[in-house]
């Protein structure tokens, strides 16, 4: 399925730079309402501004508003799968995508990869490492285009 931003300018988003002070806007985007609770609490502890959503639709629908600076997002949730982080990538292209998954297996983080992801976690989650690896993501984009973490 093609991204549904394609209609608008190409994908093009306005980004909210962190060189002008601003915090780094994450997009959490998780059905479950208590792990994205957790998730946002723990990532706006860290100082960073969230943006939440519970599918894969309203993930694109945030995204195309305006692209986040980082999205953290599950796998297998109501339309998401592989496709659905192809669509992320084609509609943020140098956003670092992070991918959850509970069902997960090297293949499934091989396909997360191959389809966009930036960096891949199976749950349950350590959230330490969650957290060192969007602050590194982060400061990559900062100096570069972000490069790839096959985490």
């Amino acid at each position: 399925m093609p991204c549904e931003c394609s209609l608008s300018m190409n994908c093009r988003h306005e980004r909210l730079s962190m060189e002008q002070g601003r915090p780094a806007v994450l997009l959490v985007v998780e059905d479950d309402k208590d792990m994205r609770s957790l998730l946002c609490d723990e990532l706006w502890g860290e100082g960073y501004q969230l943006r939440e959503a519970a599918t894969g639709d309203e993930g694109l629908a945030a995204v195309m508003r305006a692209a986040p600076d980082l999205i953290v997002t599950d796998l297998k949730m109501p339309a998401g799968g592989f496709d659905y982080v192809h669509r992320l990538r084609v509609c943020a292209p140098n956003c670092p995508i992070i991918v959850m998954s509970a069902f997960g297996d090297a293949r499934t983080r091989q396909e997360a990869l191959s389809h966009g992801a930036t960096a891949y976690f199976d749950k349950p989650l350590r959230l330490s490492e969650l957290k060192v690896t969007v602050k590194q993501l982060l400061k990559n984009m900062e100096g570069s285009q972000g490069s790839r973490l096959p985490h």
